[in-house]
């Protein structure tokens, strides 16, 4: 028996979709959603949106959809262990980057810092909900995806709590309360899955070496010496990603052995005990996340923060930017139905719902088209004068 067997979320517990339809022969619910999620054209343009390195430096390196495959791969292998609803998991972890707009954080920063002006915020979770249920239109029947509540509940919730009125436009999705431990291992196995790949991937762009690691990460360093002990005449490379899989190893299981510590000691019992539950109960175990917090310093000081990185983000933000400027100021430059939806809704939202669909390099193809028009309205954006 799997030891959180009794606090995983039955399909057919589920509050279903927004627009009712009929059950399929032979797939579940929740592996319609998955299926949903991965033939829609927003999980299609994760291939060319960044997930750190811009796109040139490398062909092997990591971008937003191998990162979320990446995620999935690692939230499903944990949800079985513990006995949790795989499939559940799996679409959750597929749909947690949708909203991501193009060039990763910097243009997330970017939009937010120009809806600032307007009073309003961007986030990403929040655009993921817009994305699935009014962007992607394949179904004569309904608008969007019509994805199960749990799984729209999830990707709102996934790495945020909030209370009734915080969000208005959430307030259907349980305010106040915790979303099933599904839900809850997201957050982890993304942290997860980019401190490693990121790890993977800096050391491949020179940026450290994994004796820096392993003098910044004593859980690493442990790993890093039985292999090299191990495998004294492996490449350095080989001895390496010996040592990530390792590191993954023992993060996944703090994952695992944290969640049941924290379960058992809560005495929940079902679902419902989950939901309203004080705290979250996923969590690494205390090894784990004493690794993850020096992981993370480690890859801000050497990686997000380097000047080659800092470079490439304000070349990002200021073309964002730019283009947000024109949409905003003259929405005709939009294509259809942008540019028909800025006659009814503000322009500036619309300018954001377009921009934050984009591909990194549909952006800068865009950008070089509009020339002149573009040029016009840099240094205009109040994010670019700090």
């Amino acid at each position: 028996m799997a030891p959180l067997d009794r606090l995983r979320f039955s399909a057919e517990a589920s509050r279903g979709r927004r627009y009712p339809e009929p059950a399929h022969p032979y797939r579940g619910a929740f592996q319609r959603d998955r299926d949903r999620l991965v033939h829609s054209r927003a999980f299609r343009r994760l291939e060319d949106k960044t997930q750190v390195f811009p796109a040139g430096l490398s062909d092997h390196f990591r971008n937003r959809l191998t990162h979320t495959i990446e995620v999935a791969q690692l939230a499903r292998t944990v949800a079985v262990r513990l006995g949790l609803n795989e499939e559940l998991t799996e679409a959750l972890a597929l749909g947690h980057d949708f909203g991501h707009p193009p060039f990763a954080h910097s243009g997330e920063e970017e939009l937010n810092a120009q809806l600032r002006r307007h009073g309003a915020s961007f986030n990403h979770n929040l655009h993921a909900l817009r994305l699935v249920e009014h962007f992607e239109q394949s179904y004569a029947m309904f608008p969007g995806l019509n994805l199960t509540f749990e799984v729209r509940e999830g990707m709102v919730k996934h790495s945020m709590d909030f209370n009734r009125g915080e969000y208005p436009e959430l307030d259907e999705f349980l305010p106040g309360l915790r979303p099933p431990l599904e839900a809850q291992l997201i957050d982890f196995a993304d942290e997860i899955a980019y401190n490693t790949a990121d790890l993977d991937d800096g050391l491949s762009a020179g940026f450290f070496s994994a004796a820096d690691i392993a003098g910044a990460v004593p859980a690493y360093a442990a790993i890093f010496e039985t292999v090299e002990s191990q495998f004294p005449g492996a490449p350095p490379k080989v001895r390496f990603l010996e040592s990530l899989r390792g590191l993954i190893d023992f993060l996944a299981g703090g994952l695992i052995e944290g969640t049941v510590r924290a379960c058992h000691a809560s005495s929940a019992a079902s679902v419902e005990d989950i939901r309203h539950h004080p705290a979250r109960l996923a969590c690494l175990r205390p090894d784990a996340a004493e690794a993850t917090a020096r992981l993370k310093r480690f890859l801000h000081a050497r990686v997000y923060n380097s000047p080659p990185l800092a470079a490439e983000r304000a070349r990002a933000r200021s073309l964002i930017a730019a283009l947000f400027q024109l949409y905003e100021s003259q929405p005709h430059h939009m294509p259809e139905p942008y540019a028909s939806q800025a006659r009814i809704e503000p322009s500036w939202r619309v300018a954001c719902d377009y921009i934050a669909g984009m591909t990194d390099g549909y952006l800068v193809k865009t950008a070089a088209a509009l020339g002149q028009n573009l040029s016009s309205t840099r240094g205009d954006s109040p994010s670019t004068q700090r």
